[in-house]
């Protein structure tokens, strides 16, 4: 942090921008104290100047002309035991708009300034009270969309991902730093490195690196969702599943074909993985220009889709519009869903089990066989024996530089093997570190900390 930064005390609201039971307006820096006591008045005269950290005070917030706006709480935390390091005022007040508005106003015209998107958590960083890695878990927690999402960012804020790294990166600086001191340090009489233990190192470092970013995608999953489409021919009971899993009458649902005609989206819940359904058109042949128009985009939506819950009739032999829908889902994610399994059984369930490997029979309109489309969603997705808190890389900044981390590594058993000297094998090995380093914030670039935080939202 800048000199000029670090003299700088902020000021934003903290709770969300809609009323609620409480809203939280936050002060950072070093005339924090200073600030709130020009808008706070504590109930029995003491003021937060002398307050010990960690303290609370009652009073009320009021303008300079003595007129009190709302009551309030007054938490101080004390630099360095605090959030972001510095002095930290917090004023927690009825939490409607308007009042939180005129307390940071008051709060601004008493000296502060206004907090830029990430500006707590930034400070938190660059006064050392966290690693970047650790900083884009809390924001990752903040837009978590279920148990399992939330899950790893927790994970990642307590700093699962963050000691990951730091097992590989310091499997690599123990051996560059031998190598170095080898070739530095002759009179030492150093031991060499075997090269055939040197590469089984390497190579155990390239399969962690590995494992990392497959787990990325899996991670991704489960943080962002997926898209999912809902597909079949008419009466097959696509809209009763959706209705089903999204806990209401989201479709219209009637006996005659042809009612979903234009697609009907949704998100829920499902094994702990967000799924953005889109309730499709039934698949069929039709003259209606209306229905043509909502088949041929059912088509287009699932060809597109990152999983298809391909519905078929338990209680009807497959129809040439089923075959049809089998064909076109060949190279895409897929679960069969045979519905009316509350029925007498016509399906080839055989044809079935030779295009898919993930099938689950049930009764959308019962509201039977969840707990087995949970479980093949969880196959499918590779999220059913994903472990969230043993630390995932969680933005594409991460994944980019565990990337070139693991490039660096490759590019130094290539060295290896090819003969090249143990010199410029441990100028790639340093390279890897770099980029690990890269990774926690370690060694960074203002202007990847600059990218990081502009992904914030203000007041955190």
């Amino acid at each position: 942090m800048t000199a000029s930064q670090s003299e700088k005390t902020i000021a934003a609201i903290s709770t969300a921008q809609a009323p609620g039971g409480i809203g939280i307006v936050r002060i950072s820096g070093p005339r924090a104290r200073a600030i709130a006591d020009k808008v706070f008045r504590g109930a029995h005269g003491k003021t937060l100047a002398q307050a010990a950290g960690y303290t609370a005070l009652y009073g009320h917030i009021e303008t300079p002309e003595h007129v009190r706006v709302d009551q309030a709480i007054a938490l101080m935390f004390a630099a360095p035991a605090s959030f972001t390091g510095e002095d930290v005022v917090e004023l927690s007040c009825h939490g409607g708009l308007t009042v939180m508005k005129q307390v940071l106003r008051l709060v601004l015209d008493a000296g502060a300034e206004t907090a830029g998107p990430g500006e707590f958590t930034r400070r938190a960083y660059l006064n050392g009270k966290m690693d970047l890695a650790k900083a884009e878990s809390v924001m990752a927690l903040i837009s978590a969309q279920g148990d399992q999402a939330a899950r790893i960012a927790a994970a990642g804020l307590q700093g699962a991902l963050s000691k990951r790294i730091g097992k590989i990166r310091d499997k690599l600086v123990a051996t560059a730093a031998h190598l170095s001191a080898w070739a530095d340090y002759p009179e030492e009489e150093i031991p060499e490195l075997d090269p055939v233990m040197l590469g089984a190192g390497l190579s155990d470092v390239q399969e962690e690196l590995d494992e990392l970013l497959l787990q990325f995608d899996t991670g991704r999953v489960i943080r962002e969702g997926v898209d999912t489409v809902i597909a079949g021919r008419p009466n097959v009971g696509k809209s009763t599943l959706m209705n089903l899993l999204s806990g209401c009458e989201r479709s219209i649902v009637t006996q005659y074909a042809g009612t979903t005609r234009d697609i009907v989206e949704e998100t829920v819940l499902l094994g702990g993985v967000a799924l953005r359904l889109a309730d499709t058109a039934g698949l069929r042949e039709t003259e209606d220009p209306v229905e043509q128009i909502g088949v041929e985009k059912a088509r287009e939506r699932f060809c597109h889709a990152e999983l298809v819950f391909a519905v078929f009739d338990s209680s009807q032999e497959l129809s040439p519009d089923d075959l049809s829908l089998i064909d076109a889902l060949a190279e895409v994610p897929k679960i069969a869903v045979v519905n009316k399994d509350d029925l007498a059984p016509k399906i080839n369930l055989a044809y079935i089990k030779d295009h898919f490997q993930q099938i689950v029979s049930l009764s959308a309109k019962a509201g039977t066989g969840l707990k087995e489309l949970e479980q093949a969603v969880g196959e499918v997705l590779h999220t059913g024996n994903f472990d969230p808190s043993q630390g995932v890389l969680m933005t594409e900044r991460q994944r980019d530089a565990a990337q070139r981390a693991r490039a660096g590594v490759e590019e130094a058993l290539e060295a290896l093997g090819g003969g090249v000297t143990l010199d410029a094998v441990t100028v790639l090995m340093e390279d890897a570190i770099s980029d690990l380093l890269e990774l926690t914030g370690e060694r960074v670039t203002d202007a990847v900390v600059d990218s990081v935080f502009a992904h914030f939202c203000v007041g955190k």
